[in-house]
């Protein structure tokens, strides 16, 4: 293009030269002599005029070719004509206005419900469990239970979670979950991670680590209810802060923390508690082996020593508020805890056993009691699937067939003995000895049905002799 521009410089001032001379001449010769320019010679002058605006009509339309599509302005009047207009300086196009950056893309999968992530370290996805219980008890009804009769056939919505969870940059993650099922709404987990590596640190309500199906999620137990020492020794989450070192075959965690987020409502709870956890998990062929060890100091405070505490559990089944096994209020100023586990997960058998010991130290007594509560299950899959398991814990089960292949879903049997000692010294909680079965059924990922019968034995001291009661649960879940 430039070799053009240097043509069309050269030829514009020589054709208004030319142009500008021409005439004059011409008009001088014509006043001398008439007979010194024939016809011919006119002629001539203006093919000679009319070819070089030609030309220059064609270097004009190459150039607009050049600069692309542009808007026309108003040719102003020519009144020197297209010669003086061509010898004027080309103009420089005008530059396209620079594109805008595409905005990151989201991507969208599903893991029961829709996850949003961005590239830039951000994801969300909603959460959330509902299930409903339905079940039966049989037990003498000379018994005292603290309730006008919570025998025979109940039902409940034993939780209904609705929350959020995703990650955020700088290696951090949160959670926010609240269960809507009780009369009030109450906060689950509400925390902010730090994940980076083989170091975690949590701030904010969750499990402390004092028991391997405390932590464990209640959307895979094998049993509807936990271990009755779990809620008898009211393990629960609570407000604080954690931090955990999770590498190979070894895991630890440590946190301090105070009191569930309902309890700190009150200024004057001082409770703080120490809570510590060590795994070795390694995995030999096709079978995950799992042993543990916690321990767990708990100072109540004044306050929350004056208010009493009280150890006590139902029957196995959460649709009753029955509690035979209770030591009533107690004035406790410390709780010291110990917890040993045991599992073995292989194919589509598990073994698991855990045993708890407490000790609760009451001022004003010559003998502190000590309670006691474990369990040990035998667990088998009917169809060609297993339990899953990380980070120190039963994990969901995704079958290998499930409903909506076809297939049948995952069916798991499963048998424990569980027990609970609430007596000790002049303390007469009873003692609560439960055998029993349950049948499990996971159509998908996501949706679970299960039922699970016990067979339960107890000898209080205020209720002698010994009786026998039996409870039947039967739950159906979904979550995602």
């Amino acid at each position: 293009m430039s070799g053009i521009i240097r043509n069309i410089r050269f030829i514009l001032p020589l054709m208004g030269s030319t142009a500008l001379w021409l005439a004059p001449a011409h008009a001088n010769a014509q006043a001398a002599t008439d007979s010194a320019t024939t016809d011919a010679d006119a002629v001539a002058l203006k093919d000679e005029v009319a070819r070089l605006r030609a030309e220059l009509d064609m270097l004009k339309a190459e150039m607009r070719a050049m600069r692309g599509p542009q808007t026309a302005a108003p040719a102003p009047a020519n009144t020197l004509g297209d010669t003086a207009l061509a010898a004027a300086p080309p103009t420089s196009p005008t530059p396209a206005p620079a594109a805008k950056a595409a905005p990151d893309p989201v991507q969208i999968s599903w893991k029961g419900a829709p996850e949003f992530k961005g590239s830039n370290g951000w994801s969300f996805k909603p959460r959330g469990r509902f299930q409903i219980d339905a079940g039966y008890l049989s037990a003498p009804s000379n018994r005292a239970s603290g309730q006008a009769d919570g025998r025979g056939f109940t039902t409940r919505v034993r939780r209904a979670y609705i929350g959020m969870q995703g990650t955020m940059p700088g290696n951090l993650s949160y959670r926010a979950e609240v269960d809507l099922a009780g009369s009030s709404p109450t906060w689950t987990d509400l925390y902010l991670a730090y994940d980076r590596g083989p170091i975690n640190i949590t701030v904010g309500q969750h499990h402390p680590f004092t028991s391997l199906e405390q932590i464990q999620s209640d959307l895979f137990l094998s049993f509807n209810e936990r271990a009755s020492f779990i809620g008898a020794f009211n393990l629960e989450r609570r407000v604080g802060i954690s931090a955990g070192y999770n590498k190979g075959d070894i895991m630890i965690n440590a946190g301090v923390f105070t009191d569930d987020i309902k309890a700190l409502t009150n200024d004057g709870n001082k409770t703080v508690s120490y809570d510590g956890r060590v795994v070795w998990m390694p995995k030999l062929g096709d079978t995950q082996l799992h042993i543990a060890g916690s321990a767990h100091y708990r100072d109540l405070g004044t306050f929350q020593a004056m208010l009493g505490t009280q150890y006590r559990q139902r029957p196995y089944i959460g649709t009753t508020d029955i509690r035979y096994v209770d030591t009533g209020l107690l004035t406790v100023n410390s709780e010291t805890h110990f917890g040993a586990e045991l599992a073995v997960n292989h194919k589509r058998f598990h073994f698991v056993s855990e045993g708890a010991w407490l000790k609760a130290d009451r001022p004003g007594t010559a003998t502190d009691p000590s309670f006691f509560g474990g369990y040990a299950e035998f667990g088998i899959f009917l169809t060609n699937d297993s339990r899953g398991y990380k980070n120190g814990t039963f994990e969901r089960t995704v079958p290998t067939n499930p409903l909506d292949k076809g297939g049948l879903g995952a069916l798991e049997f499963n048998i424990r003995y569980d027990r609970l000692d609430l007596t000790s010294g002049t303390v007469g909680g009873g003692v609560q000895d439960a055998f029993g079965a349950s049948f499990v059924w996971t159509p998908t990922a996501y949706v679970h049905f299960s039922a699970g019968y016990m067979h339960l034995i107890y000898n209080i001291p205020s209720a002698q002799p010994k009786f026998t009661a039996d409870s039947l649960g039967l739950r159906a879940q979904v979550d995602f």
